[in-house]
């Protein structure tokens, strides 16, 4: 399914992430239109090399132990405390994110924290890194999470992708509160 999507010049301003299947688009309001067509989906291991490529200097340098980004993120597809996701268009990987789980007494059960966010600049930014931060919440919040986190953005241009998730500004980073799966507030 193809579905038209603003283009980085557009004023239109970004409505809602449709899901057609496994896919996501982004259908907006305006007249500067192109259309775009990815998939978020959980990595797999044959993805790493790839994410590790697209994330540049993002990643450590693996000094506090014998292991590598790369090899972390492989263990990291396989455990049930993480979760590794990746956007591909065209079977080329074009954006992913980390999400890791830890037990927190303070928050009164567990916390995600989005580790990693990365996306191709020339893909759509936006809506690609919107699908992303949509799906760790998603899983946030299916693995029983009281909250997620997410580190300052290097860049303050990049705080509006954040706010419009409902992060807010915490110490150290940013927060936001989630559902569990199966509990309401």
């Amino acid at each position: 399914m193809r579905a038209p999507v603003r283009s980085a010049n557009s004023p239109a301003v970004r409505s809602a992430t449709i899901t057609a299947g496994n896919r996501r688009v982004c259908r907006p309001h305006g007249e500067h239109v192109r259309l775009v067509e990815y998939r978020v989906r959980a990595a797999q291991i044959t993805d790493i090399e790839a994410l590790v490529a697209l994330s540049g200097d993002r990643l450590g340098d693996g000094a506090s132990g014998g292991l590598g980004a790369a090899d972390i993120l492989r263990q990291l597809v396989f455990l049930p405390h993480a979760t590794v996701i990746v956007a591909e268009r065209r079977r080329t990987v074009i954006g992913g994110a980390v999400l890791a789980i830890r037990p927190s007494v303070r928050s009164g059960g567990y916390v995600g924290t989005i580790d990693l966010l990365v996306v191709d600049p020339a893909s759509e930014p936006d809506a690609v890194s919107d699908s992303l931060i949509e799906e760790c919440l998603r899983s946030a919040a299916n693995k029983g999470c009281a909250s997620v986190e997410a580190p300052q953005p290097d860049d303050p241009a990049e705080h509006p992708r954040w706010e419009r998730q409902g992060f807010v500004d915490g110490e150290p980073g940013l927060r936001r509160a989630v559902d569990p799966a199966g509990r309401r507030r």
